[in-house]
């Protein structure tokens, strides 16, 4: 009884200024956690707080707390950041419309935001039970305690401290930023023993403190699975983006003893978009980190593994076992391997860019400075989806957006409808046939000068941030002498090994190759790393779901 009595006071608050919504939420709440919670609802920010205030002075426990975003005189992030002032333990949600969701991402660094939504979140079955349950069940196995962060100095121009806001970001891992020009800043670097002359900082929630840490070192301190729980799998898959995450998910879903391997951060490139419109099942489109996250949860409560900052180095053939080599010397081995790496964005080689990577020029979305741009002048380089989705994201908030492309027109590399989209845009600009020729800057990106591949014209602009999306190579060097690959680096599989009939050089079995496997057996290829794919998130998560399909084909017959 006394456990009852205690389940019963414990609350569940949830605010939002619409009376429909505000009622429509505390609903679906008390339907399934009535029962054990006391769900009490908000009109505002300010009655929120005061109701908090009393909860407090009751000695009520509150473990999650629900705001929506857009309120007026105060919003979800201004009273979220108060409320923990009142309850640091509970469990923080914000409901977002979809033009809110860079609000909700940079919600994550203000105010440790557990989880953000997408109104509307019908079915709750599917979209709020779900979340929620996590929520509450981490919430009362941290004993109601205040949830330590991890702590970034930095400067703003340190290429370094750039990469691990983008690591930890990415990798969906609460994190406060602190400019070592600040005070806070300052007595952090202080109290650690340092000048600022070696940044970033990163304290985490234990205490230590970490300087100039690279990923490897980062990962393994804020909690992330680098280390694999066994020596024998029945599949490895190596790359956790969209083909990585979706062969995760159905080779533990079916059985198999999978862990998946990723270097850097899960989601790939799909996972650094802002907005993904064309993926199926998504009407209104969703960002590379709703898409990443939820994928990764549900490879996880499926049972694989997922192992975060580990670099590939090999990959050998012993017997019936394909053994995995990491750069640290360590390995695994498996009856079965999905290569799923994924490409990398092309390096711009005009004089003064690798200089000034990471402070101004960066390679891909870096959503983690887009907060940064509001207000200014944005270049992108690039004609494909990836550089039209950032480009629309970005012009959210910048003075403006130009788009510089080496081609006479987007539609020979973009999709039509993001064609139509910046079309439309008010300070999005096109510049065709035109290239980069040098970046110049000091301690960060100052100017461009941009050339008329045409006339040759060139021309001195302004510019303190750049975007580059120009083309991608494949991450297979690693694979050198074992998995045939293309002049370009891209790996052939199946039909496009035998385009005369005949089985690939030192193919040994009595069958042809299956779809996606390469000329190793039991080594399979999916994504955007394989020849000839389609380079879209859909195809790609295909490719995984199919590559497992044919795992499960070749452990039979093995």
């Amino acid at each position: 009884m006394a456990q009852a009595a205690s389940a019963a006071r414990t609350v569940i608050l949830t605010v939002d200024d619409d009376p429909g919504v505000s009622r429509a939420v505390a609903r679906d709440l008390r339907r399934r956690y009535g029962e054990s919670y006391r769900i009490v609802r908000a009109e505002s920010g300010d009655t929120a707080l005061e109701a908090l205030r009393e909860l407090k002075l009751r000695g009520d426990l509150v473990a999650v707390i629900v705001a929506d975003y857009r309120m007026p005189q105060m919003n979800g992030i201004e009273f979220l950041e108060q409320a923990l002032d009142v309850y640091p333990g509970a469990r923080r949600v914000l409901l977002t419309a979809y033009a809110d969701t860079n609000a909700a991402i940079d919600a994550i660094n203000v105010i440790d935001l557990d989880h953000y939504l997408l109104k509307p979140w019908d079915p709750p079955e599917e979209k709020l039970y779900p979340v929620l349950d996590d929520l509450l069940e981490a919430w009362r196995a941290s004993d109601h305690r205040s949830v330590a962060i991890t702590k970034v100095v930095g400067h703003r121009w340190s290429a370094r401290s750039s990469d691990v806001r983008e690591f930890l970001a990415r990798n969906q891992v609460p994190y406060r930023w602190y400019s070592s020009d600040e005070p806070e800043g300052r007595r952090l670097l202080a109290a650690a023993g340092q000048d600022g002359r070696r940044l970033p900082l990163v304290v985490t929630p234990d205490g230590t403190a970490l300087v100039e840490p690279d990923d490897p070192e980062l990962a393994a301190r804020v909690g992330l699975a680098t280390t694999p729980t066994a020596e024998f799998y029945d599949l490895v898959v190596i790359g956790g983006g969209p083909a990585g995450l979706g062969a995760a998910v159905y080779g533990a879903s079916e059985g198999l003893r999978t862990v998946l391997v990723e270097r850097s951060a899960t989601g790939g490139q799909a996972g650094q978009s802002s907005r993904i419109e064309n993926y199926l099942g998504f009407p209104d489109g969703v960002s590379g980190a709703q898409l990443t996250d939820r994928a990764r949860r549900q490879a996880a409560k499926f049972g694989a593994e997922i192992l975060t900052a580990r670099e590939v180095s090999g990959l050998e053939i012993n017997g019936a076992a394909r053994t995995v080599r990491f750069s640290d010397g360590s390995a695994i081995a498996a009856h079965s391997v999905i290569l799923a790496t994924g490409v990398s964005y092309r390096q711009l080689a005009s004089p003064g860019l690798a200089e000034l990577t990471g402070c101004g020029v960066y390679y891909g979305s870096a959503l983690t400075e887009a907060a940064a741009c509001s207000g200014q002048d944005v270049y992108i380089v690039g004609g494909a989806n990836s550089a039209g989705q950032a480009a629309m994201h970005l012009a959210r908030g910048a003075k403006s957006v130009t788009l510089l492309i080496r081609g006479e027109s987007l539609s020979s590399s973009m999709s039509h409808y993001l064609v139509q989209q910046i079309t439309e845009a008010p300070n999005i600009t096109v510049r065709t046939c035109t290239v980069v020729e040098a970046a110049h800057g000091a301690n960060h990106l100052e100017q461009l000068t941009l050339r008329d591949v045409t006339s040759g014209y060139t021309e001195l602009v302004d510019a303190q941030w750049m975007f580059v999306f120009i083309g991608a190579a494949p991450l297979t060097d690693w694979l050198e002498g074992t998995v045939l690959r293309d002049e370009r680096g891209f790996i052939p599989a199946g039909p496009d090994m035998t385009p005369d009939g005949q089985p690939p050089k030192g193919w040994e079995l009595d069958r042809p190759p299956y779809h996606l496997e390469t000329n190793v057996p039991g080594v399979f290829v999916a994504g955007d790393a394989r020849a000839e794919s389609a380079k879209r998130v859909a195809s790609a998560v295909g490719e995984g779901a199919m590559a497992v399909m044919l795992v499960h084909r070749y452990l039979e017959q093995s």
